[in-house]
């Protein structure tokens, strides 16, 4: 049994909808049951659709499993992930430079103590304010 006028026209405003990526009832994605949700029939008025299920077919030839929004969605994370990466790396790098600074920090301190002492100076060093 075919379908009806106004659901042919349902169903390819619909398809129209999915198409350019305007969907008002789904998430875009382009597959049958999505074409039904978006014309806001039955999976089975959409089988008896015979006609406009062989536009579909010919307009989308196989399944599509990601949506635009779900591309631009995979898009920034994997911008983000990069970002996050060189974040890291950079951390990484200042944290080595830190530690090697620090490092030199700590022998000026001890060759400075070991020359007071070698001067006979036996003065106590004002100590360094807290970063706190």
């Amino acid at each position: 049994m075919p379908v009806s006028t106004t659901t042919a026209t349902k169903l390819r405003e619909a398809m129209q909808r999915l198409l350019t990526g305007e969907p008002v009832r789904t998430d875009g994605a382009l597959t049958k049951e999505n074409l039904a949700r978006e014309a806001g029939v039955s999976h089975a008025t959409v089988h008896r659709a015979e006609d406009i299920l062989a536009e579909w077919d010919a307009k989308v030839p196989r399944q599509v499993l990601r949506t635009p929004g779900e591309v631009r969605r995979d898009e920034d994370i994997d911008t983000l992930r990069r970002q996050l990466r060189e974040a890291k790396q950079q951390i990484t790098e200042l944290n080595g430079k830190l530690d090697a600074l620090a490092t030199v920090t700590a022998n000026l301190y001890h060759e400075n103590l070991a020359l007071r002492r070698k001067q006979g100076q036996n003065r106590r060093m004002a100590a360094l304010p807290d970063a706190n």
